[in-house]
């Protein structure tokens, strides 16, 4: 059975590569694929503490357009691994290094409001891809058919409101409630947060079926890309609920 994900890294097809016989030359494996996705959040790290040490020395002003270069320049070069896997051995550092930029930034903003959230954040994401590993690693929860459809559809569905809040912005225009901090907010973004999370079993899955087909080397780097994809998303949602849960203090 081939998996499928939410995750536009892992979607389908991503291991059909044409011109390349399995069983010929260095092929995919597991542990290259965590140590690469371990260089890439080492690489996240120390970009996002670049950008976090510049916001307190000289001030939010001094982040301002590596905040932009990190979101908008990120996703350009996520854009283009997708599209050109073979070219994720330099464009996966890439990403994380830009990816680490504005999560720096966006984190520090946000610890100036609310003192100790980044490191909150930070801790709650990697205790959530621990054990949702363990829950994979022990049979617990297996990307099964029906479980790939329900969470692909939940993501999809979550990825739609998401773009219909910013069409709407346009417009001076806000879904009520999702995006406050009252009870419907709250579980608004609990909700996206266990959804974030799960998505990681269906990477692991993906990676682990990568690994099991042959695929050419350089998908180590593009699976430990696929990865790092997800945890920035969880990261982020559990930032704005613990945002939000602050906010209600």
């Amino acid at each position: 059975m081939e998996l499928r994900t939410s995750n536009p890294a892992f979607a389908q097809g991503t291991y059909d590569v044409r011109g390349m016989a399995v069983g010929y030359g260095p092929t995919m494996t597991i542990s290259g694929t965590v140590n690469k996705a371990g260089f890439l959040i080492i690489l996240v790290l120390l970009s996002a503490a670049w950008t976090w040490n510049q916001f307190f020395t000289n001030g939010p002003a001094a982040v301002g357009g590596y905040t932009m270069v990190g979101a908008f320049g990120g996703f350009i070069v996520a854009m283009v691994t997708v599209f050109k896997k073979q070219w994720s051995p330099i464009t996966a550092p890439i990403y994380a290094l830009l990816e680490g930029l504005f999560l720096g930034a966006l984190s520090a903003m946000l610890e100036l409001r609310f003192p100790g959230i980044a490191i909150e954040s930070v801790a709650l994401t990697f205790g959530t891809c621990l054990c949702m590993l363990l829950a994979y690693r022990s049979g617990l929860i297996r990307p099964t058919q029906r479980f790939m459809i329900g969470i692909v559809a939940a993501t999809g569905g979550i990825m739609l409101v998401y773009f219909l809040s910013m069409i709407l912005g346009f417009f001076h225009i806000q879904i009520p409630g999702i995006f406050g901090s009252g009870p419907v907010g709250v579980l608004f973004s609990l909700f996206v947060v266990v959804i974030a999370a799960l998505n990681l079993i269906l990477d692991f899955g993906m990676i682990e079926e990568g690994a099991y087909r042959g695929a050419p080397k350089y998908m180590e780097w593009y699976g430990a890309f696929g990865l790092m994809v997800t945890l920035v998303w969880l990261y982020l949602e559990i930032l704005r609920l613990m945002s939000k849960l602050r906010d209600r203090r």
